[in-house]
């Protein structure tokens, strides 16, 4: 008998937040799926609009099951899913993500079980808060720079989740980001898979608070770095804004990659130095700017 795949949904007031039209794509989409052995668990926040019902009447007709009650955020109802799960595999996507390939459940199983992965990362399509959609292509060698695909487009083992303690809730943003650059540190065997199945909408929070994301984000590469490299608040300034990593610390991440592979490790991790100094640089200046048209004013 196949594993069973359990697919971990977060909800929040989908009728209110006009979100109702999404879902009823993520189920219709998820019951198309050629894999046979899908569950769906719904973990909704105690929702006050309607969802609860809706959620209900999808119940019944036996899409998927549902838990609603107060949560601390995405990755504490996500925790809560796999805590109900009994997946052997599972993925984690909001009420207005979906899966637009009906064949790639099936295949990603085959894969990872072929491979015994620990978990699989994919290109997506990204909706941006903006209007305008791009692909988002993976790159796990910049995993421990920046987020190297996004969580929408991945499966994890629940075996690896267990052993990991799941997402970390102090961070309620970047806790995927953090999760994945612990994978890849302890060497857990991750599989690119090919296809694009994905379409997923950017969080408005992370696109728009970039405060909220470099505060995690130095504290991310605290915790998981500072074993390896002393790090102070200059490093973690570079590392945060411009992915400038001092080079005995990527000496050592390095080693998270088979040899063969660690000189492309270091370009691809100097590309993007490149790239995200530019862009720094970039509004940097822009801010200077306005700085100095306020000051005319």
């Amino acid at each position: 008998m196949e594993p069973i795949v359990s697919i971990i949904t977060t909800t929040y007031n989908i009728i209110e937040n006009n979100q109702l039209d999404d879902l009823n794509i993520l189920v219709g989409l998820l019951d198309r799926q050629t894999y046979p052995n899908i569950e769906h668990l719904v973990i909704d926040k105690s929702s006050n609009d309607g969802t609860v019902e809706i959620l209900k009447e999808y119940k019944n007709k036996q899409y998927l099951n549902f838990y609603s009650e107060p949560d601390t955020g995405k990755f504490n109802a996500f925790n809560k899913g796999i805590l109900h799960s009994k997946g052997k595999y599972l993925a984690f996507i909001s009420c207005d993500d979906f899966y637009h390939d009906i064949t790639a459940i099936q295949d990603l199983v085959q894969l990872m079980e072929a491979e015994n992965a620990d978990f699989s990362y994919s290109p997506a399509y990204c909706r941006h808060p903006e209007g305008f959609t791009f692909v988002f292509n993976p790159s796990i060698y910049n995993v421990f720079q920046v987020m190297p695909c996004p969580r929408q487009s991945m499966f994890f083992k629940r075996s690896a989740l267990d052993k990991e303690n799941y997402f970390d809730e102090r961070f309620k943003q970047m806790s995927d980001f953090d999760l994945i650059i612990r994978l890849v540190m302890k060497k857990y065997k991750g599989v690119y898979f090919p296809k694009n199945y994905t379409t997923y909408k950017a969080s408005k929070l992370l696109v728009n608070d970039p405060v909220k994301n470099n505060y995690e984000a130095r504290f991310i590469f605290q915790k998981n770095y500072r074993n390896l490299y002393p790090l102070n608040e200059a490093i973690l300034d570079n590392m945060v804004n411009t992915s400038d990593f001092p080079k005995e610390l990527l000496e050592k991440l390095s080693t998270r990659f088979p040899e063969n592979e660690r000189q492309t490790f270091f370009e691809y991790c100097t590309q993007m130095h490149t790239i995200r100094q530019e862009v720094f640089n970039k509004q940097s200046q822009q801010q200077l700017q306005s700085d100095s048209e306020k000051e005319k004013q």
